[in-house]
């Protein structure tokens, strides 16, 4: 299985882009972020002609998140499992099985400025998602939890740690926040065939030339579960989707994670799930 996260920063403006990707790519399932796309508007039919279901979950301008796959897509949630329906509910998280894998497509709150209200809220929001891994997914069973976090976990994950010093995503809070994540039993995949070296980088801002420089931090990971994780055969990120297309074209600010797992009959997906009602999709 090829399993692939990406905050595409728009998917009404990246649509082209992420078409080509998957036809170059042909992953198994995608984990989309920030599609800034209301669920009416999300191109459904661009998936259905590359082969792909889908499930979304959007408001329109700001957040949006998405699972595209062709291995199957059922038992479909939208946000967490205790959550009262709500038209002020920001879409961040969406979940789905496919191929027996329990797939989690999260995109953190940015928290903004340590201190903050919204601060608060993200740091919340994490510890909500440690909650749903136990209210919805048993220790031992197959699950990916992909996304923007909006974390960098460690030192290493950030190209200058000085110059962030006080900033949110590399906070002791939110570092702690994550871990407490990892802690159900989820491990970083690409920090672990990484290793200790700085990097790799998943997101660099548009200004100041910081990709050509190599400012970036590391801030979209994807979380396997110890049974998944045991066969991952490949973990990286696709810096070369991050940079300008031939025809001028603006990518992302992030680039697509990609990890290739090694499942066969051998290895059934087996995580319960309890679905209370059906979610928009």
């Amino acid at each position: 299985m090829r399993l692939v996260t990406w905050n595409v920063n728009s998917l009404k403006a990246r649509l082209g882009r992420v078409e080509a990707w998957i036809k170059a790519h042909e992953p198994d399932v995608l984990c989309l972020q920030e599609t800034k796309c209301a669920d009416e508007a999300f191109p459904a039919g661009a998936f259905d002609a590359l082969g792909y279901a889908s499930a979304r979950v959007g408001s329109g301008r700001w957040n949006g998140v998405a699972i595209v796959s062709r291995v199957g897509l059922s038992d479909v949630r939208a946000g967490f499992h205790d959550d009262a329906p709500s038209a002020e509910s920001e879409p961040r998280l969406l979940a789905a099985t496919c191929a027996g894998v329990r797939v989690l497509s999260v995109y953190v709150p940015n928290g903004r400025s340590v201190g903050s209200p919204h601060y608060a809220a993200k740091l919340d929001w994490l510890d909500r998602l440690r909650n749903e891994l136990d209210a919805t997914c048993r220790v031992g069973g197959d699950v990916a939890v992909c996304g923007d976090f909006n974390v960098a976990p460690d030192d290493r994950d950030v190209w200058d740690p000085s110059s962030l010093d006080g900033a949110t995503h590399v906070s002791d809070a939110e570092r702690q926040a994550l871990r407490r994540v990892e802690q159900w039993g989820l491990h970083d995949v690409v920090r672990e065939s990484a290793d200790d070296v700085v990097g790799p980088f998943s997101w660099w801002d548009y200004r100041g030339g910081a990709f050509h420089k190599g400012e970036g931090m590391r801030i979209d990971l994807v979380l396997l579960s110890g049974s998944l994780a045991a066969t991952v055969r490949s973990a990286y990120v696709d810096r070369e989707e991050r940079k300008r297309g031939a025809s001028g074209e603006v990518p992302s600010d992030h680039a697509p994670v990609v990890v290739d797992l090694d499942l066969d009959a051998d290895h059934p997906g087996d995580v319960e799930v309890e679905v209370s009602a059906p979610p928009p999709v």
